[in-house]
């Protein structure tokens, strides 16, 4: 459902690609009938009227989940109040972790080009404490900032995950502070870590119910 939602949004399902496809594919000879059943994210990107006029098709808006597919058409396309509400449950945001984490760790690989003898392995020790911000903002978009989207403050989903990458960074320092190290590799992750936790959370915004 998002994905065609993204899609009416961007306007590669919008009114004119469906009339392409439509006349395209001639199907006014292939069908009898002249109802055209569309995904009801559609609705952003589709204007109805424009579809009915140029080529004769009334367009019926269907349920949100296709799971309600079966019922909207036993009941002759009549859609319940549910049918149109999108939810946006923690159990549903979970689901989406592992392809956050798959579009997160996309850079990992060229990272890893530098583990052998002579790459930058051998220095993992030189500022290895600000190293960590890496993952620390990747498990707070990816995990956590789905998890807790609707309590996070804010608005923007970069603030909200601002918020969290500045967080991560005070609980590490915390626990880095009693160690022998440099005041510069000690305040470095609060640059680091919530810049890109904000900018990873940002990316949330195409796989969320709301923007």
């Amino acid at each position: 459902g998002i994905n065609v939602w993204c899609a009416a949004g961007k306007g590669t399902f919008g009114t004119d690609a469906l009339l392409r496809r439509i006349e395209f594919s001639r199907l006014h000879a292939v069908v009898s009938h002249r109802e055209l059943l569309l995904p009801q994210l559609a609705g952003p990107g589709v204007a109805a009227y424009k579809v009915t006029k140029r080529i004769g098709f009334k367009v019926i808006f269907g349920p949100i989940q296709a799971r309600d597919l079966p019922k909207f058409l036993d009941t002759g396309m009549q859609a319940t109040p549910a049918m149109r509400r999108k939810t946006f449950t923690m159990y549903e945001r979970v689901l989406l972790l592992p392809v956050a984490l798959v579009s997160a760790l996309k850079w990992s690989p060229r990272v890893l080009l530098g583990v052998r003898a002579g790459g930058h392995w051998d220095r993992a020790d030189a500022g290895l404490f600000a190293v960590f911000a890496l993952p620390r903002a990747l498990v707070g978009r990816v995990v956590l900032h789905p998890i807790l989207l609707p309590w996070l403050p804010g608005r923007a989903f970069s603030l909200k995950g601002l918020g969290l990458g500045v967080l991560a960074a005070l609980i590490l320092t915390i626990f880095r502070i009693h160690l022998r190290t440099s005041g510069i590799e000690i305040i470095s992750p609060f640059f680091l870590g919530p810049a890109l936790s904000a900018f990873l959370a940002m990316h949330f915004t195409g796989a969320s119910t709301y923007t």
